[in-house]
C-alpha cells in the first residue's frame, strides 16, 4: 500500500540569490528531478500567511474555459492547481504522494486499483468530498464525445465505482503499473458532483476560491478558509495575468507590478541576474522544445524528408544561443535524461549536412521548400529558433519559410493544425505517460499524427511489464523508433527558467511541470506579508 501526504509544520527558505542548476547527481532519480543540487541553507524561515501574489505568464487565450478538460496553457494550469486538488501529487523531490487519495493499492496484476479517500475535505461550495465526486470527475473525460486532453488517460478505465467505505475502485482494461501517476495530470482535478455530473464553474477543494476571471487577460482568487491542507496556500489572494510579450513581462517584474514571471528571455537574462531584488531559478526536468510535423501531410509523410530535416539542424547552436546553456541536447525523442528509462546508449544525433542531402536524394528531391510556423507563445525564442533552423537547413538545400504566427490563439489555430510548427512539451513524469499522451496512435495530443505499429505494440506491452529491466529494453527501442521514424524534431530539453522577486519565499522547486509543478500559488509565500 502506498501511503499519502504528510505535511511538515515548517518550511525553509534557502538563500535568496541561489541558482538551482542542473547536476548529474539527480539524474539517478527514478522519476522527476529538481535539476540541481541546492546550495546549503543560508537562512531558515517560517512561511508567512497573507499578501496578494501576482504572477505574469506568457500564455492564456480568450478561448480558455474553466472546464478542466479544455486546459491547454500554463495560465489555466496554474489557476487550475490553485482552485482544485488531485488524487495524487508529485512532491518537489519527484516522489508520488497522496493528495485527495490517502493511500492506494493495486491488484497483483496491476489492473485494479483501490484508492482510499481522505476524510474531512471540503469543496468551496460546502460539500464534503466523497467517492461520487471522484467518479463524476473522472467520467467527465471518458465520454464518447469528450474532447479532453485527458481522454487518452482515462480511456484505459474499464469500470469505476465505490465499495461504500470511502474508497474508489478503478478497473483497467489492461495492466498499468504507473496508473497512480496519471491521476495527478493537470486536467484531472476532483470537482463536486451533482446527479453524476461535475461542477465545471471552477468550484474545487483547492487552496483558493475563484473571485473573477477575464479569459486571456487575468484571473483573481482568494484563499479558501476551510482548505484541508493546514500548511499550504499562504497568500491571502492570488492573481495570474496573461502577459504574452516577454519584454512586457520583464518590465512588469522589474517595476514591481508582479512578483514572478515565467519563460525568461535568455537574451537579456544577464540583466535580471544583476538585479539584487530578483532571483532567477533554473530547474531541469522534462520540458522540451520541438518542431512537430504532421506525418500524414506531404512532404512530411516521407520518412527521408523527416530525417533530412533532423540532420540539417545544429542542436548545439540552439542549446548555446537559444538556451544559453540552460538545458540539454535533445535526440528527437521526448524522454529526459532524468527518467529511469532514458536510453543513455542511443547515439546522439548531430548536424550532418551530407546525411541531410542523402535523405533528400533518397526521397527523390534535389531540394525542398517547406513552411515552419512559429510564435513565442510556443516558447520564448521560438521564432529565433525557427530562423536559426532556416539558416542551417539552407546549407543542405532545404528552404524553410518561417511563418510568424500571432501569439493569441496559437494553440487553437496553429498547433496540430499547420503541417509544421514550433511547440513545447512540459513533459511527463513517466515514459509511458509521455508516449501515451503524444505518440500513441489516435492519442488526442499526438501532434505529429504518427502511427507506428511496432511502437504501439511495445507501448501496451511495457505498460503492464513488472520487470524493470525488460521495460528498459522496450522503452529504449521506443525512443529509437521516435528518433528515426517519428515526426518530431526535438533539439533541446529546456530548463524551467523563471524570475521571482526576493520577496517570494519557497522551498525546493518541483520539476514535474513549470513554476513548481504549477503549484506556485500553493507552495510559495511572501516574506513581507
Amino acid at each position: 500500500m502506498v501511503k499519502g501526504y504528510g505535511f511538515s509544520p515548517l518550511r525553509s527558505a534557502v538563500s535568496r540569490r541561489r541558482f538551482l542548476q542542473s547536476a548529474a547527481a539527480v539524474g539517478a532519480m527514478a522519476i522527476g528531478s529538481s535539476g540541481g543540487i541546492l546550495p546549503s541553507l543560508a537562512e531558515v524561515a517560517t512561511p508567512k500567511k497573507g499578501g496578494h501574489f501576482r504572477i505574469g505568464v506568457g500564455s492564456g487565450s480568450t478561448s480558455d474555459s474553466l472546464d478542466p478538460a479544455t486546459y491547454i496553457d500554463s495560465f489555466m494550469y496554474i489557476l487550475g492547481h490553485s482552485l482544485h486538488s488531485y488524487l495524487t501529487e508529485l512532491d518537489p523531490d519527484g516522489n508520488l504522494v497522496g493528495e485527495l487519495a490517502e493511500s492506494w493499492e493495486p491488484s497483483k496484476d496491476a489492473k485494479t486499483w483501490t484508492f482510499k479517500l481522505r476524510k474531512g475535505v471540503e469543496f468551496h461550495n460546502g460539500k464534503n468530498l466523497d467517492a461520487d465526486d471522484v467518479i463524476a470527475s473522472i467520467n467527465h473525460h471518458r465520454g464518447e464525445e469528450s474532447k479532453s486532453g485527458a481522454k487518452d488517460i482515462v480511456k484505459a478505465v474499464e469500470e469505476i465505482g465505490s465499495d461504500g467505505s470511502g474508497t474508489v475502485v478503478i478497473s483497467l482494461k489492461e495492466a498499468n503499473v504507473d496508473f497512480p501517476y496519471l491521476l495527478e495530470h493537470y486536467q484531472l482535478p476532483m470537482m463536486p458532483a451533482k446527479d453524476g455530473k461535475p461542477d465545471l464553474s471552477g468550484v474545487g477543494c483547492g487552496g483558493y476560491v475563484l473571485d473573477n476571471i477575464d479569459f486571456g487577460v487575468k484571473a483573481a482568487s482568494k484563499r479558501f478558509a476551510n482548505y484541508w491542507k493546514p500548511n499550504a496556500a499562504w497568500f491571502e489572494s492570488f492573481e495570474v495575468l496573461a502577459i504574452h510579450d516577454v519584454a512586457a513581462r520583464t518590465n512588469a517584474l522589474t517595476t514591481g507590478q508582479i512578483h514572478a514571471m515565467d519563460k525568461c528571455d535568455l537574451k537579456t537574462i544577464h540583466l535580471l541576474e544583476r538585479n539584487k531584488s530578483l532571483e532567477i531559478t533554473s530547474v531541469s526536468g522534462t520540458q522540451h522544445y520541438q518542431f512537430p510535423m504532421l506525418v500524414d501531410v506531404a512532404p512530411f509523410d516521407n520518412v527521408d524528408v523527416r530525417l533530412a530535416l533532423k540532420y540539417a539542424l545544429n542542436r548545439k547552436q540552439l542549446l548555446d544561443t537559444l538556451l544559453r546553456g540552460y538545458g540539454q541536447l535533445g535526440n528527437d525523442h521526448p524522454i529526459a535524461a532524468t527518467n529511469r528509462f532514458f536510453a543513455k546508449n542511443l547515439p546522439q544525433r548531430e548536424q550532418d549536412l551530407d546525411k541531410a542531402r542523402f535523405h533528400l536524394k533518397k526521397a527523390g528531391l534535389a531540394n525542398l521548400k517547406v513552411k515552419l510556423s512559429a510564435s513565442d507563445a510556443a516558447y520564448t525564442g521560438a521564432v529565433d529558433a525557427a530562423v536559426l533552423y532556416q539558416q542551417d537547413a539552407a546549407k543542405a538545400g532545404i528552404t524553410i519559410e518561417v511563418v510568424r504566427e500571432p501569439a493569441d490563439g496559437y494553440y487553437d489555430s496553429v498547433w496540430m493544425k499547420k503541417p509544421w510548427c514550433a511547440n513545447y512539451w512540459g513533459g511527463r513524469p513517466t515514459a509511458d505517460w509521455m508516449f501515451s499522451a503524444a505518440y500513441a496512435a489516435r492519442a488526442s495530443w499526438n501532434d505529429t499524427h504518427w502511427n507506428n505499429a511496432r511502437f504501439n505494440e511495445l507501448l501496451i506491452t511495457a505498460r503492464g511489464e513488472l520487470d524493470d529491466a525488460k521495460r528498459l529494453e522496450m522503452y529504449t527501442e521506443m525512443q529509437s523508433l521516435c528518433r528515426d521514424d517519428g515526426g518530431a524534431v526535438i533539439p533541446v530539453f529546456a530548463n524551467y527558467i523563471n524570475a521571482l522577486s526576493t520577496k517570494v519565499g519557497h522551498n525546493k522547486i518541483g520539476s514535474n511541470w513549470d513554476l513548481d509543478s504549477f503549484r506556485c500559488a500553493e507552495r510559495w509565500w511572501l516574506t513581507d506579508a
